[in-house]
């Protein structure tokens, strides 16, 4: 596969004049936040599966849900932590059979990016939660790629997949994957790793990471979201991390944070996720602005928007609502860091950043 770019060594810096961000009112920070445009770069694909999409599939593929009806369905998401969420997550998935169903799946979270003016999006996926029952690898690549390659031909977003080995299997299955996935190279930028952080550390997965590096491809690492700060610190020593997705943790550990800001390695922060998985008992509560005022690349994402209650431009409006510390300076920051955190061209990244500011002097100049 072709070289893939690194991620920007330094944070943005805010070129436009510090004025400006005064002269948005308060009250027109909802609708810039839906406005502006930004890359989601935390999104598992099939966390974004909604109840009603999973019974249209159930019943094309002729499965059997223990559901009665969607809304039965929803009223099940209740949870207390990752595990109670995982467990139904998991249910969900055993509707994706064929590749087809894998792009309608995408193409559904598309949609919706479009309409959250998301320019960009990096999509876990899980293939370990698929061929465990017997459906190809090439099923699903093929099925996410094609609604990536449609995305950015029709609705102008571009998309990017990335490979996930769940952490509660071994490094031997994930080795596995990884082989299995090589012949579809060119389909997939980067693995990363998810599913269960308690009991399963980073350093479980050092030498099938080093094998990604070894193949070109970027790296990124759940950490630090119900694990310990020091997850975070294995992530990038062992498997060299060049993001950390979560990582709100760090906020316990001021060396690990020093480093943060001083390496500029970017951590893709899910809000809504946080609060409804317990990780902050409010959204008032969450170190967002901690992290930010540390100098940190903090970015906002969506997670898992089916299950967690919103996707992109939902996250950024409860949580600019829940934190009045932060305003259209810190809307554009995140933004910003949005498009120099992903794994992109450099060019790319100018050509968004400039959109972005011209969302932002319009607002200044208006008003509004």
């Amino acid at each position: 596969m072709p070289a893939v770019p690194a991620v920007a060594a330094a944070a943005p810096s805010v070129p436009l004049d510090d004025t400006l961000f005064d002269r948005i009112p308060r009250a027109a920070l909802p609708a810039l936040l839906a406005r502006m445009p930004k890359a989601e770069l935390h999104i598992h694909i099939e966390g974004s599966l909604e109840p009603e999409l999973i019974f249209k599939l159930a019943q094309r593929n002729q499965v059997a849900l223990r559901y009665a009806s969607v809304e039965a369905l929803r009223q099940a998401y209740a949870f207390t932590d990752l595990q109670s969420f995982l467990d139904i997550y998991y249910a969900g998935a055993s509707v994706l059979l064929q590749e087809q169903d894998f792009y309608d799946m995408a193409w559904a979270y598309f949609e919706k990016a479009k309409a959250d003016n998301v320019v960009h999006a990096e999509l876990f996926f899980d293939p370990q939660t698929h061929t465990a029952r017997g459906v190809a690898m090439e099923t699903v690549m093929r099925g996410l790629s094609r609604a990536c390659n449609d995305a950015h031909d029709q609705l102008g977003v571009s998309g990017a997949l990335i490979l996930c080995f769940l952490r509660h299997l071994s490094e031997e299955d994930a080795f596995a994957t990884l082989e299995e996935a090589e012949p579809f190279l060119e389909l997939f930028i980067g693995v990363g790793l998810d599913s269960s952080e308690r009991g399963h550390p980073p350093g479980k997965f050092e030498r099938v990471f080093a094998r990604a590096k070894e193949l070109g491809l970027h790296r990124v690492a759940h950490a630090g979201e119900e694990g310990p700060a020091a997850y975070v610190r294995d992530a990038l020593d062992l498997l060299g991390a060049q993001r950390i997705d979560h990582g709100v943790r760090s906020i316990d550990d001021p060396a690990l944070m020093r480093r943060l800001a001083a390496e500029q390695i970017p951590l893709t922060v899910c809000p809504l996720s946080n609060l409804k998985l317990c990780v902050v008992g409010t959204l008032a509560d969450h170190p967002l602005p901690a992290l930010l005022a540390a100098g940190l690349v903090a970015t906002v994402n969506s997670d898992d928007p089916a299950y967690f209650g919103g996707y992109l431009n939902q996250n950024y409006l409860e949580t600019f609502e829940a934190l009045p510390q932060l305003g259209p300076r810190e809307a554009y920051i995140l933004a910003r860091n949005s498009f120099d955190a992903s794994f992109v061209s450099d060019l790319r990244k100018e050509r968004w950043t400039e959109m972005l500011d011209a969302v932002f002097v319009e607002a200044a100049n208006s008003g509004a």
